[in-house]
């Protein structure tokens, strides 16, 4: 992957996201590596016509072990850029693991939208921590349907109780029962910014009902002390077994991307 200056945020930045949940830092891929992302989504999105484009969980996994669809190699590279991966490492440590990832392409006009929720309400991962990073593809703004976020509200460190609410016209089927949405702000991003947000940040998005697609790459890092748990009563697991049940979290292949692992991570499940 072609870099620019090495990357890394500011002591603002890293305050900014303590502080908020979320920070934007002054940051934008190499014109030529968001070339090849783009490139990489579209030909993902022609791959998955079964799949609604706002629902491509784990285009970076080529084993086909967790989601829907195949992923592929374009996309796994692209999770170990140096850049990315230098900023979380300022956030969650110098051992990181790769866990999954999604790709949010909500086209023009009739793209889902997604309710508030945290992120970490459905995820197998002890003690829970994840970073993600989300990029934009296309360019988000509130006519596109960008992401939001509350600011703050990761602070207190609890999941919030969530209510089973599946609608065809929402990419996720649960939402949190009670919302103050009054202090919610827009994650404006121009093609190849970047975002980086805690995993109990709440968040959501509205439908696109603008002429423009909105495509943002989701990459979510785990710190390598956490364990990612394959246990099958896990109680993401069973959410997903119930919800979800082409998500295999038991056999979801997992990388070590960066340092060392530190909680007995079995990175040898799910590739073959």
């Amino acid at each position: 992957m072609t870099t620019a200056t090495r990357a890394r945020l500011t002591d603002d930045d890293i305050r900014t996201y303590h502080a908020e949940g979320l920070v934007i830092p002054d940051y934008r891929l190499p014109a030529d590596t968001l070339g090849r992302l783009r490139e990489a989504v579209d030909k993902l999105i022609r791959d998955h016509p079964d799949v609604p484009p706002e629902l491509l969980s784990g285009p970076h996994n080529p084993y086909g072990q967790s989601a829907r669809l195949m992923g592929n190699a374009d996309f796994l590279e692209f999770c170990h850029h140096q850049d990315i991966l230098d900023m979380v490492e300022q956030l969650i440590g110098p051992d990181i693991i790769l866990w999954g990832s999604m790709l949010f392409a909500k086209p023009p006009a009739v793209g889902k939208g997604v309710p508030w929720h945290q992120d970490g309400k459905y995820w197998p991962i002890e003690p829970l921590a994840t970073v993600t990073v989300r990029v934009a593809i296309d360019g988000s703004d509130r006519e596109n349907g960008c992401m939001q976020y509350i600011p703050g509200s990761h602070l207190t460190r609890k999941l919030e109780h969530h209510e089973i609410d599946p609608r065809d016209d929402m990419a996720l089927g649960q939402r949190m029962a009670e919302i103050d949405d009054s202090k919610a702000r827009d994650v404006v991003l121009a093609p190849g910014q970047i975002s980086l947000h805690d995993v109990y940040t709440v968040h959501g998005s509205a439908h696109n009902r603008g002429t423009k697609r909105r495509a943002d790459y989701a990459i979510r890092y785990m710190p390598a002390t956490s364990l990612y748990d394959r246990s099958p009563d896990h109680p993401a697991t069973v959410y997903a077994n119930k919800m979800s049940p082409n998500m295999n979290y038991p056999m979801r292949p997992i990388w070590l991307v960066r340092g060392q692992d530190r909680a007995g991570n079995d990175f040898t499940v799910g590739k073959r």
